[in-house]
């Protein structure tokens, strides 16, 4: 299973921009908590430190496709290093005005600025793996090493900043996050080799192709509903664990759904796979939804691991295929724009669906919330089922 990674791996310079664009994306999973452990620690307010946490996604959100258009057009190596810069000088600032008690507006200022200037790696690397091979397995295979590699962002990121910042100092996690973003990032774009060419539109350089948006918006659509089951998941899954007695066990919840993910994500890179990534989005969402139903049945720790374990297969293979959907469809001079719709789908979806949840939770307890999961599957599903690949654009892609 592992020769089909190794093949592309052995590309010349894919390991290495690949290696640095997994440290460039660590900020992701970290930052976030981070700041809730860091407000929360020096104001005692969850609501506070849950409004600079918000204020920094839904920033992300707002300019993730002006990123992704950016990078399209003047290129990965001019737009990456600036990005990545600001995002730096925001979170810094935003760490100084929490712990110099500056007025609230400065907390929020520069947590806007931090998210509003995260750059879009993740849809960066992806863009450069189309460039960088021919094949559509072999695309279909670094896509599957991308989602493995967001799994383990996922399954490390969160719990390296929890034991930073609550076994050394409040900023710690944040501290660290800020230097592997920047470090990774710097890294990433200083790979002028393998960078697809800046302003690609066409392949006689006319005028940039329109964005196939009956192909793109059904596509986003399932991100959102998918961003609600994920914001949901987390947050109910916290709220259980903290039931059970054992609130510790949470973060090993989590890991062991998003190893369920990794999991299946290396098997679908290693499959030659006779169906389209059309079909497998619509079988994925319709398992992420069936794997939330029996959540709420639940009543112990461990079968809870268990039943997140195999509901965790489900990700990967469903984000695999929406993300070939957008390789294969999307002019190339505009596949970082797309791809970071796709980002910005999810990202806006979590925050409503962890809000949601969090009421249920307050209200009918953690069992009854896993319902505005399973409501974000299904809708997911019924998205999927409007989501077809597009071909009318391939012909623009050089």
């Amino acid at each position: 299973m592992l020769d089909s990674y190794a093949r592309v791996l052995r590309r010349p310079g894919a390991l290495a921009f690949s290696s640095a664009a997994l440290v460039a994306r660590l900020p992701i999973s970290m930052v976030g908590l981070g700041i809730v452990l860091l407000v929360q620690e020096r104001t005692g307010s969850y609501g506070l430190a849950g409004t600079v946490a918000a204020v920094f996604v839904l920033a992300e959100a707002a300019f993730a496709v002006l990123h992704g258009r950016w990078v399209d057009h003047f290129g990965q190596s001019r737009v990456l290093p600036l990005a990545i810069s600001l995002f730096g000088a925001g979170l810094a600032l935003m760490m100084v005005a929490v712990e110099q008690d500056w007025a609230r507006v400065w907390t929020y200022l520069f947590a806007a600025v931090a998210g509003a200037s995260l750059p879009q790696v993740g849809a960066s690397v992806r863009t450069r793996w189309s460039h960088l091979l021919d094949q559509p397995g072999e695309k279909q295979t670094a896509f599957a090493l991308e989602a493995v590699l967001d799994e383990v962002v996922f399954v490390v990121g969160p719990v390296l900043v929890t034991l930073l910042a609550t076994g050394y100092h409040p900023v710690a996690g944040l501290t660290f996050a800020l230097v592997s973003g920047v470090l990774g990032t710097f890294a990433f774009a200083a790979q002028r080799r393998t960078e697809p060419p800046a302003g690609r539109s066409s392949t006689t350089g006319g005028p940039k192709p329109p964005m196939p948006w009956r192909l793109v918006l059904p596509l986003a659509l399932v991100c959102l509903t998918l961003g609600a089951l994920f914001g949901a998941a987390e947050v109910t899954t916290v709220a259980f664990a903290e039931e059970q007695g054992q609130r510790g066990a949470a973060g090993w919840l989590l890991a062991a759904w998003s190893f369920g993910s990794l999991v299946a994500g290396l098997v679908t890179g290693a499959i030659a796979w006779r169906s389209g990534p059309d079909v497998r989005l619509r079988w994925g969402s319709a398992a992420m939804a069936l794997a939330m139903a029996p959540l709420m049945f639940v009543s112990s720790i461990p079968l809870m691991a268990v039943v997140l374990l195999i509901g965790g297969l489900a990700i990967a293979p469903t984000m695999i295929g929406a993300m070939t959907m957008v390789e294969q469809g999307v002019p190339s001079g505009r596949l970082t724009e797309g791809m970071a719709i796709l980002h910005t789908g999810i990202v806006a979806g979590v925050a409503p669906g962890a809000s949601i949840a969090g009421f249920v939770v307050d209200h009918s307890g953690a069992s009854a919330a896993y319902a505005v999961a399973l409501a974000g599957g299904v809708l997911g599903a019924l998205a999927a089922q409007t989501a077809r690949p597009s071909r009318a654009l391939a012909t623009v892609r050089s």
